[in-house]
């Protein structure tokens, strides 16, 4: 009979079969001894470098004993969580003595330009060379905290195909632990499907498009739920940038901010009573780049030259530089506005303010979006990375 062990490392439960000795964590990857239990008080100084050999494995197709939920479409699968899709998973409250000032903010950013494609982007790599100064040099990223994953990157490990990110998802969140702050960016194609398991309020599950998704697949919602926003510890902190198309709810958290252009909001609730879309404890926030029925825009009508960025995460960078100490609320119409008065041709009327909008634009309009896995005051509570 299968028993319940609590793994060493993030401390959930794991289902351990009769036989097994030891037990690999499908969330942090840590190993549990199921003979005599071990309790780990001691926070990893986690880098990806430390990190690549255990979670990558020895080679790149070793993706089903590394534990992987399955979803549909995504070709693994292992050992999910013990707790059912219902159920609030266990909240670990490590002692803050257990956490190394050193490592307190990680940031997984991911531009993905898709080259050589019909679909190509030209602004997703700078995106994430502009988020990653605005973390580094503006709010106090450490240097190595930080992980890419481009096209231009040399290492194979770094480019970002779907088992890299999911790899890198993964990594992001291992050994989080209280008072970290924890960063996704995804700059990209966004895209969604139909609901298969019928957790979703408008019957589509969304998704991210990594550079191999025509052979690999697409990373849905859930998946993402499930890998980087559920095992979040209480007093972590996750703040996700997705400026993809259709991305309002990529991060599948159980509260939307409905909010209209006079910036009066309200909460719309999104959980469902058979699929819990929450933390462990801890509070996760998404910025997207526009509501689920609408896509985003890759433009050079920010910068006034020729090089293209993501209109959300320009707006994002320029909103947070320009204004410290924002709100959360301040800071998503701050992103509002600036794509509005983009849009508006600067001022102008007539054929030319729709031409100029659907050379830079397209036709869809695009409005920031803001989830949260818990309701809150969105013009009292102080925005911080």
């Amino acid at each position: 009979m299968t028993r319940r062990e609590r793994c060493s490392g993030c401390g959930l439960y794991l289902l351990v079969p009769p036989e097994a000795r030891t037990i690999r964590c499908a969330v942090c990857q840590a190993i549990t001894n199921t003979i005599t239990p071990v309790k780990s008080n001691v926070r990893a100084n986690v880098h990806w470098g430390h990190l690549r050999d255990s979670l990558l494995g020895p080679d790149q197709t070793s993706v089903q004993r590394l534990g992987y939920d399955s979803y549909p479409g995504s070709g693994t699968h292992g050992i999910p969580y013990v707790y059912a899709p219902h159920q609030r998973p266990p909240q670990p409250r490590p002692p803050l003595s257990a956490v190394s000032v050193h490592g307190r903010k990680r940031a997984l950013l991911c531009g993905v330009n898709y080259h050589g494609k019909s679909y190509r982007l030209k602004g997703s790599i700078n995106d994430v060379k502009c988020m990653r100064y605005l973390l580094i040099e503006k709010l106090g990223f450490p240097n190595d905290s930080i992980l890419m994953l481009t096209e231009d990157e040399t290492d194979p490990f770094k480019i970002p195909t779907k088992q890299n990110i999911r790899k890198a998802l993964r990594w992001l969140v291992y050994g989080c632990q209280s008072g970290d702050s924890l960063v996704f960016h995804f700059s990209g194609h966004g895209t969604r499907q139909i609901d298969y398991n019928q957790d979703e309020v408008d019957g589509y599950d969304e998704a991210l498009c990594p550079l191999d998704h025509e052979t690999e697949g697409i990373i849905i919602d859930d998946e993402i739920n499930d890998t980087i926003v559920r095992p979040l510890p209480r007093e972590a902190t996750l703040h996700a940038i997705i400026d993809a198309c259709y991305s309002g709810t990529v991060l599948d958290l159980p509260f939307v901010c409905r909010m209209n252009k006079e910036g009066f909001y309200i909460w719309e609730d999104q959980r469902n009573p058979l699929f819990y879309k929450g933390t462990s404890g801890g509070l996760a926030f998404c910025f997207s780049a526009c509501d689920d029925n609408q896509v985003s825009a890759d433009t050079t009508a920010f910068t006034g030259t020729n090089t293209r960025t993501g209109a959300m995460t320009f707006s994002f960078i320029q909103a947070v530089q320009n204004e410290p100490g924002l709100t959360y609320g301040r800071l998503l119409n701050a992103m509002r506005n600036a794509i509005r008065d983009v849009k508006a041709g600067l001022r102008l009327t007539g054929p030319i303010a729709t031409l100029i909008n659907k050379v830079l634009f397209g036709t869809t309009t695009q409005e920031p979006q803001l989830s949260s896995s818990e309701k809150f005051d969105i013009y009292s509570k102080q925005f911080v990375l």
